[in-house]
């Protein structure tokens, strides 16, 4: 006699490496109002100089996580400009914390401040 073969169940997510896990501590920590660039947040997990490994990060982030956990619209570009695929959603979410953006060359700007990194 035959066995049915049984869907498995999905495995599930494994945990964040060292890094991912660094990265997103980082980004939860700019406070509300304010944007941190790619390298600051690369500088503050501990790995000056990765910046677009941080990028990456930000667009592997989980689904569940970008809603509301990690604040992503939180980090931009050194030149203050936004990430182009989600510039729009990113600008009204900057907006709502009080942030001026600026529609800039079928972009947007946010002005960055020379900050430390809290």
């Amino acid at each position: 006699m035959a066995q049915k073969k049984t869907k498995s169940a999905k495995a599930p997510a494994s945990p964040p490496l060292p890094f991912s896990e660094a990265v997103r501590r980082a980004v939860r920590a700019i406070p509300r109002g304010q944007v941190r660039t790619y390298a600051q947040v690369a500088l503050y997990s501990g790995k000056p100089g990765a910046a677009r490994a941080v990028g990456r990060e930000m667009r592997m982030l989980p689904p569940e996580l970008a809603k509301k956990d990690v604040p992503w619209w939180r980090v931009v570009r050194a030149d203050g400009t936004l990430a182009s695929p989600v510039g729009d959603r990113q600008a009204s979410l900057l907006r709502a914390e009080g942030l001026q953006v600026d529609a800039r060359d079928g972009g947007y700007r946010v002005k960055v401040p020379p900050q430390a990194l809290d």
